[in-house]
């Protein structure tokens, strides 16, 4: 028995792993995007390494989804000075309002831009400078996104992990130098 020789068609492309991947990790980042969308209560723990002072805050955070080529990614992609604006799949607007727990001073409120194109998490800003960075990003679960930052000789490795519909939690490592500086725990629930 012969079996039939499937031929492509030059005008057609085949599919690499590499392609696949990228389809992949679009799909698993809007998707997480999408889920992440509303408003959430966020109760941080920072640990300062090595001494472990500690500080507790609390935020509220709304989160938006923002769909491929809307202006907010586009404007993004120009403060990457990308040549095609469209480029990000899509992404999401964080706004939060912190305040310290105990005392319940105002510690800080501010905006944020995400945008996703393939393993590249683009942002309009850092943790700790105003200026625009990327962070390499990967899922270990569908449910579990993994982030690496690097600018100004710190490192940040976060991940970010939905539980159910009404939770997600947070850790975040910032290292300088080699050495881990601080620790960042996150539990945030919904509030919608």
């Amino acid at each position: 028995m012969t079996l039939p020789i499937q031929s492509v068609h030059p005008s057609q492309s085949v599919p690499t792993l590499e392609t696949a991947y990228q389809a992949a990790s679009d799909a698993l980042i809007a998707e997480f995007f999408q889920r992440s969308q509303g408003k959430w209560h966020s109760d941080r723990r920072y640990y300062t390494l090595p001494n472990g002072d500690t500080k507790e805050i609390v935020s509220l955070i709304s989160i938006r989804f923002l769909m491929h080529g809307c202006e907010e990614l586009r404007s993004l992609a120009r403060m990457h000075k990308l040549e095609d604006e469209t480029i990000m799949t899509c992404g999401a607007e964080v706004i939060w309002d912190s305040a310290d727990s105990v005392s319940g001073k105002k510690q800080s409120q501010g905006s944020t831009l995400f945008g996703a194109k393939s393993d590249i998490l683009y942002r309009d800003r850092g943790f700790a400078t105003p200026d625009p960075v990327t962070a390499q990003f990967y899922f270990t679960h569908p449910e579990t996104l993994c982030l690496r930052t690097e600018y100004k000789g710190s490192t940040f490795e976060e991940e970010l992990k939905l539980i159910g519909q009404q939770y997600r939690t947070r850790q975040t490592i910032i290292t300088r130098s080699g050495e881990q500086q601080m620790i960042g725990q996150y539990l945030e629930k919904r509030m919608n």
